[in-house]
C-alpha cells in the first residue's frame, strides 16, 4: 500500500484518484485560512512555483480541527487561498485530520510518518498545554503539518507545523532526484 492507493475530494466534490500523481514528489498539507501559520501558504506556492516542473506537486487539505481555524466552504477558501497568496496548487475538500472521522489518507500518512511532539519540536508551548490529547501519539498536530510522499507514492518524511516551506526547499532536491 502507498499514498497512490488513496481516493480523496476534490473543493468540488469530484473524486480525486491519487494514482494520477504516480511519478510526481508530493508535498500534503492540512491548511486554514484564520491560523497565525497561514502566511505559509506564501512560501508554499513558492515551493511549488520553483519545483513543479521537477515533478512536485502540493495538495492542500482545508481542515477545522483546530480551534476552528478553517470555518469556510470551499468557495469562500478557494477565494481567499487565490486573493491573498496567489495559490495555484490544489486546494482540495474539506477534512478532518484526526480522530475516528479522519480521512483515509490522513490515516496512512500518520501510521507511516508518525512525528514527535516533545523538546525538539518547535511549536508553541502553550498548544502542548491546551491540545494534550495530540502528546505521544500520530495525531497530527496543528494546522500546517506537511507530508513528503515519493514519486512511488511513500512516505518519506513528516514535517510539524512550525517547519516553514522554506526550510523543507533544501531537502526537495534529493527526493525529486
Amino acid at each position: 500500500m502507498n499514498v497512490h492507493d488513496f481516493t480523496v475530494e476534490a473543493a468540488d466534490g469530484d473524486k480525486v484518484n491519487l494514482a494520477d500523481y504516480s511519478g510526481k514528489v508530493l508535498l500534503v498539507v492540512n491548511v486554514a485560512s484564520k491560523c497565525g501559520l497561514t502566511p505559509q501558504y506564501e512560501g508554499l506556492q513558492a515551493l511549488y512555483e520553483e519545483f513543479k516542473d521537477q515533478g512536485l506537486q502540493i495538495l492542500a487539505f482545508p481542515c477545522n480541527q483546530f480551534g476552528g481555524q478553517e470555518p469556510g466552504t470551499a468557495d469562500e477558501i478557494a477565494d481567499f487561498c487565490s486573493t491573498n497568496y496567489s495559490v495555484t496548487f490544489p486546494v482540495l475538500a474539506k477534512i478532518d485530520v484526526n480522530g475516528d472521522g479522519a480521512d483515509p489518507l490522513y490515516k496512512y500518512l500518520r501510521a507511516e510518518a508518525p512525528g514527535e511532539f516533545g523538546p525538539g519540536d518547535r511549536l508553541y508551548p502553550h498548544l502542548q498545554k491546551s491540545y494534550p490529547e495530540f502528546l505521544d501519539n500520530d495525531s497530527v498536530k496543528w494546522n500546517f503539518s506537511k507530508f513528503l510522499v515519493d514519486r512511488d507514492g511513500k512516505v518519506v518524511k513528516r514535517y510539524q507545523p512550525t517547519v516553514l516551506p522554506s526550510e523543507i526547499r533544501d531537502e526537495l532536491p534529493a527526493v525529486l532526484g
